[in-house]
């Protein structure tokens, strides 16, 4: 099987991203790409999709992420045109934590993706005719700005980029999904909802609320497809704000303690240690 990189398809070491139309008149063998995501716009035609030697029939309108550890590939196409869209994964990083609260883009881009593994038929959203328009000339504008390469084409390229991953985030959500895709939705809810409260006192009860679910149904999901728990997950979140908060300021452990979301600072020094095999005070002193 091979391997792809992105560098093959672009030699700008200072902007790592790629678009292009892609025709496919003949089957395209399966291969994985070693150091990039890829978004994938099924813009006309079908053809059966291969994900780890599953099959699934993609035709106009799909949308779907594949990352570095799929292997996927496209057999019987028919009037297949797609567009691709190869950037590194920190480019959505780099947007900012209100993408990261949001429940569509959660699912499309981060949990559909990681957990194609595990279920080879996720990712199928399909666009209504009227988003896909739009969608295709985003795309058109795109490929125009990243084949002239005008002065500034790299600002405007991420920038039409993101909208394209708002978008495609809020069309997302709103498609009614039931089955393994509807659990990623209920998931991203909760992730969603935890990313933006951390900081407060959350129970599970909460959670669920939230995600629409049952606890029972929250603990499940979650098991099946982090294999942890709702409060180790939140418990991780305030972990990692922590550790920003060591590094970047000079508040005591017990400042820090309460302003990661825990109200006892010896019960975060011990959640802290057993985390990071390391004390606060150490850790701080190390960074």
């Amino acid at each position: 099987m091979e391997s792809f990189q992105l560098d093959w398809f672009t030699g700008d070491d200072e902007f790592k991203f790629y678009i292009q139309y892609g025709g496919h008149e003949e089957d395209m063998h399966v291969h994985h790409h070693v150091d990039f995501s890829e978004l994938v716009i099924v813009l006309h035609g079908n053809a059966t999709h291969i994900v780890n030697a599953e099959k699934s029939f993609i035709k106009k309108g799909d949308v779907f992420v594949i990352n570095g550890t799929t292997s996927h590939g496209y057999k019987d196409p028919d009037e297949f045109r797609i567009c691709n869209i190869m950037y590194k994964p920190d480019m959505l990083e780099s947007a900012g934590p209100e993408l990261r609260r949001s429940n569509g883009y959660q699912a499309l881009f981060v949990l559909e993706p990681h957990y194609r593994n595990i279920n080879h038929s996720l990712g199928k959203m399909s666009l209504p005719i009227s988003s896909l328009d739009y969608v295709s000339s985003v795309v058109d504008f795109m490929i125009e700005e990243f084949t002239n390469k005008l002065q500034g084409y790299e600002t405007i390229l991420r920038s039409r980029f993101m909208e394209l991953v708002v978008q495609l985030s809020r069309q997302y959500e709103k498609q009614e999904r039931q089955g393994a895709e509807g659990n990623l939705m209920h998931l991203a809810k909760a992730i969603s909802f935890m990313e933006d409260n951390y900081l407060h006192p959350l129970s599970r009860e909460d959670i669920a609320a939230k995600s629409n679910i049952s606890i029972r149904h929250l603990n499940r999901i979650f098991q099946s497809y982090y294999q942890t728990t709702p409060f180790a997950y939140l418990q991780q979140l305030r972990l990692e704000h922590a550790c920003r908060l060591l590094k970047t300021t000079s508040l005591p452990i017990s400042e820090v303690s309460f302003e990661s979301g825990f109200n006892d600072s010896n019960y975060f020094t011990r959640q802290f240690t057993k985390a990071f095999g390391m004390s606060p005070k150490m850790y701080r002193k190390n960074r």
